[in-house]
């Protein structure tokens, strides 16, 4: 890795910081994944790392206003702090790694899919509350509010699939090594990793109410007293289940590889 490359991934991180896309926590994990998703992929890799993260960033601020509600939900606020980067680029972080380590190709499948999965759910997490009818439940078939975990709709399904289609038009157009059939399988590995994310959050995901004005949230506090646990596994927040999608995914990748090799 060049000094150029450096000096971008630290003025990217800065910039994600003094935007208030990034926490303190989050522009440092952002640095370390940068620096070595561009160790193994060089600046080409640093580019579909910044397809994800770039794009993200903007659909978070396209029409908030409108998601203002839903932020109550949330465990978190849109500005990323460490354990929403590494949830979403760590699985990312882990396959070029490995690809560093052994110099295998077929982790190349697993790092594009794994932010193919990322991406997808993040669009649709970000684009489908500003559907005009409610979301349905995975857990039941049943329309519940917007913003609720485990949910789907026809926008943000949709945005699920644009999501992860640019991942794997990045990944096609940037390396040689990734045929039509390998984007096309980035493509489809990302959307089945949020569609898995998606079944996670509707079963095991930590769902809470709080006491006092009986809001679903993701949160263990909500004004200023402790929710109740209503669903899911204490431990399975939301960073754990994008973690677990993405690495899904880039594992789905690299068997299907291997199976068809």
């Amino acid at each position: 890795m060049n000094e150029t490359v450096l000096l971008l991934i630290l003025a990217v991180s800065f910039l994600g910081w003094k935007t208030k896309n990034l926490s303190v926590s989050g522009a440092i994990a952002a640095l370390f994944t940068g620096i070595t998703v561009s160790s193994a992929f060089g600046w080409r890799g640093l580019v579909v790392l910044g397809g994800f993260f770039g794009t993200s960033s903007l659909w978070s601020k396209f029409r908030s206003s409108a998601k203002t509600e839903i932020e109550q939900r949330l465990a978190k606020t849109s500005i990323r702090d460490w354990q929403q980067v590494m949830a979403n680029g760590g699985s990312a972080l882990i396959f070029s790694l490995l690809y560093i380590i052994t110099e295998d190709a077929i982790y190349m499948l697993g790092v594009f899919s794994s932010l193919a999965a990322a991406n997808a759910d993040t669009w649709a997490s970000e684009i489908g509350p500003l559907s005009k009818s409610d979301p349905i439940s995975f857990r039941n078939l049943r329309r519940v509010e917007k913003g609720s975990s485990g949910a789907v709709s026809l926008l943000g399904t949709l945005a699920s699939l644009a999501g992860s289609f640019l991942i794997a038009l990045l990944s096609l157009l940037l390396f040689k090594e990734i045929s039509t059939e390998s984007a096309l399988l980035i493509m489809l590995a990302g959307f089945f990793g949020s569609l898995a994310d998606t079944i996670l959050g509707a079963f095991v995901q930590i769902e809470y109410r709080c006491r006092r004005c009986a809001l679903i949230t993701e949160s263990s506090e909500h004004c200023g007293i402790k929710t109740e646990g209503m669903k899911g596994i204490p431990l399975v927040n939301n960073e754990f289940v994008n973690f677990s999608a993405s690495f899904l995914a880039g594992v789905l990748a690299i068997m299907i590889a291997h199976l068809i090799s």
